[in-house]
């Protein structure tokens, strides 16, 4: 007789191991992951660095940390570890003895090997913390998941492997996103902000390490990532030129040393990025876009729910897919992939891809064996206006002989250029547990379709809340099982904003969870780390220039239509949506009698249902699950 099936926990969270960050040694017979622990006790996120043999599988644990990058030579790793509040870039042989590089109190970032393995290039922030009075003079005040940003510049450094000294060489007024260093040694390419009031526009800079000049190959581009290819001839980046704003896909061009220019991707229609929501990922440095032996260039696509693994010299094809899973990160070496893959029913595994797939890691095998794991239906409806959208419905498992309605939960994605599709979403899992049918979707703004479907900017809480109606209006009509009397509707960052949306515009949702959201663009242009330059972009509108496009973009103007109950979920160090969305919001419900709760969790951030303190994460599923029950009982 079959074991019976748990039922999933909000502490079954720290059941899980995340897989992330896969490295290819250049033999493609070994690499390196990361694997992380969820430690609810000690309430933190336990990360260590692997080897695993990838003809044999066999594998082992080197040492505590994230972010491993090979040396040149491949005999050391260069790593990052979090310890007492700082940030430490080590060291360590391959199997070997390790040791403290330096620490740092703001962190590192992009770190590359120069080819004798003598320095290290990262990106460093620098700048004195001001404990007492703030003297800010610059508008990047404050960014998520950081804190206080503006006393702090992002500059290239090169560090002395042995001694930890280093050297800084790019100026004190450049702000830098990332930098590599060519295999030849010769250069150093990176990415900086043009101005701080329009920090989505980029250069792509050639440093010469021998004599220190600097040229820039690629101006006015938005530059997300960059690539050398293997014999220092050319950069891959992914990038834009905001031909429909933020809304524009990312492409992949390759300029050589001259800034001659070719798109990559040129014919495809699709975002060459992975925009998947998943909330489970683990920490990773890997990159999403590197150079093949063949000198073509290898990225992920965003398609539908979809996210898998394409390649181009200049015409794209597709190199790895699976038509019920989401490939979130690879590495690839002599045509071998080594990537991560995940379901909706089962957590990131790693694994590789030489001809054949094979399954690497079996971390979550347990928890997968022994819960009661849901697999979503696929559903493609044609919505008024003729245009085809995507969506998911879970069903709880339903005893036998039990007939009786269930209430359902309308769940909305952030971005609003990111998706829903084929990942592991834990909440999603746990809500399905606790009896709730949940409905998700990609209205249009989602990512994973054409530029035009992502494109609403200036039209928020228009084509995309009729999708979302029309989405619920389908589902239940046609699952007659959900009780289209007991419906709710939750959602983060612009799913919050579109939560408080649709309660302030439809009653027929009986209990609303907003999180992390977003109730006033007027305020939210002031406040918050991106508002600034996000708002007149997204709403088409500032204080001063459009201010009722503002006001009648923003969910608080219509709060006397609000009659449902809202639970309101928000970090207090939450910079993306800051605070004071949730603050209006809740005590404008307050004055005009709904009923309504707020629920703030101190030292979290934008991040606090994906990477949030383990019992953070529990509370606020339990907070969730409670507020839905309280209100959509029969």
């Amino acid at each position: 007789m079959s074991k019976q099936l748990e039922k999933i926990r909000e502490e079954d969270l720290g059941k899980l191991i995340l897989v992330s960050n896969p490295v290819l040694l250049s033999t493609a017979k070994e690499g390196l992951f990361v694997a992380t622990k969820i430690n609810i006790e000690r309430n933190r996120y336990e990360s260590s660095i692997w080897l695993v043999n990838l003809q044999t599988g066999d594998k082992e644990s080197l040492t505590r940390g994230i972010c491993p990058i090979l040396s040149k030579d491949e005999k050391k790793i260069a790593f990052l570890r979090k310890r007492k509040g700082l940030t430490e870039l080590r060291i360590m042989k391959l199997k070997g003895e390790e040791w403290k590089v330096l620490d740092t109190k703001l962190g590192l970032s992009s770190i590359s090997w120069s080819p004798d393995g003598k320095l290290l290039s990262t990106v460093m922030k620098l700048g004195k913390i001001e404990k007492d009075v703030k003297n800010v003079t610059n508008i990047d005040l404050w960014h998520n998941a950081e804190g206080y940003t503006y006393y702090q510049r992002r500059s290239v450094a090169l560090i002395d492997t042995e001694s930890g000294n280093y050297e800084i060489i790019t100026d004190e007024n450049e702000r830098v996103e990332s930098a590599e260093w060519s295999p030849d040694g010769k250069y150093i390419a990176y990415i900086r902000i043009k101005d701080l009031k329009t920090p989505y526009l980029h250069q792509l800079v050639l440093y010469n390490v021998s004599n220190g000049e600097k040229k820039v190959l690629v101006d006015d581009y938005h530059i997300t990532e960059l690539s050398w290819n293997p014999n220092s001839t050319k950069i891959a980046f992914k990038g834009h030129k905001l031909e429909r704003g933020l809304a524009t896909h990312l492409k992949v061009y390759v300029t050589d040393l001259n800034g001659n220019l070719e798109n990559y991707t040129q014919g495809l229609e699709l975002n060459a990025d992975n925009g998947i929501n998943c909330d489970v990922r683990g920490p990773s440095c890997s990159k999403t876009i590197k150079w093949g032996d063949a000198n073509e260039v290898y990225f992920l696509v965003s398609d539908g729910g979809l996210v898998y693994l394409m390649s181009s010299q200049g015409v794209p094809i597709v190199r790895l897919k699976y038509n019920d899973k989401v490939i979130d990160e690879f590495d690839v070496k002599k045509g071998v992939i080594l990537y991560t893959l995940m379901s909706p029913s089962e957590p990131k595994e790693l694994y590789i891809y030489d001809g054949k797939t094979t399954k690497l890691t079996y971390f979550n095998k347990l928890f997968v064996e022994t819960r009661e794991l849901y697999q979503p239906d696929h559903i493609t409806f044609t919505a008024s206006d003729g245009v085809n959208i995507d969506g998911w419905v879970i069903l709880p498992k339903v005893e036998n002989g039990e007939e009786r309605k269930i209430p359902g939960i309308l769940y909305i994605h952030g971005g609003p250029k990111t998706s829903f599709g084929y990942s592991f979403m834990f909440e999603f899992q746990f809500l399905v547990s606790q009896g709730f049918a949940l409905m998700y979707s990609n209205p249009r703004g989602s990512d994973g379709y054409t530029e035009e479907f992502a494109d609403i900017r200036g039209k928020y809480g228009e084509r995309d809340y009729q999708d979302l109606m029309e989405f619920v209006d389908y589902i239940i009509k046609r699952y007659t099982v959900i009780d289209p009397e007991r419906l709710g509707v939750t959602g983060g960052s612009y799913g919050g904003f579109m939560t408080n949306w649709i309660i302030t515009h439809t009653n027929r949702f009986k209990a609303a969870v907003t999180q992390r959201s977003i109730a006033d663009w007027v305020s939210m242009y002031g406040t918050t780390d991106i508002g600034y330059w996000f708002v007149p972009d997204q709403i088409e509108c500032t204080p001063w220039e459009n201010l009722e496009k503002c006001i009648e973009k923003s969910p608080i103007t219509y709060v006397k239509n609000a009659k449902t109950p809202t639970l309101i979920i928000h970090g207090l160090e939450d910079y993306r949506c800051w605070v004071d969305q949730a603050i209006a919001f809740f005590r404008a419900l307050q004055m005009n009698d709904v009923k309504s709760k707020l629920l703030l969790f101190p030292g979290e951030s934008h991040e606090l249902t994906r990477s949030g303190k383990p019992k953070h994460r529990i509370r606020d599923l339990k907070e969730k699950a409670k507020w839905f029950k309280e209100n959509l009982e029969a």
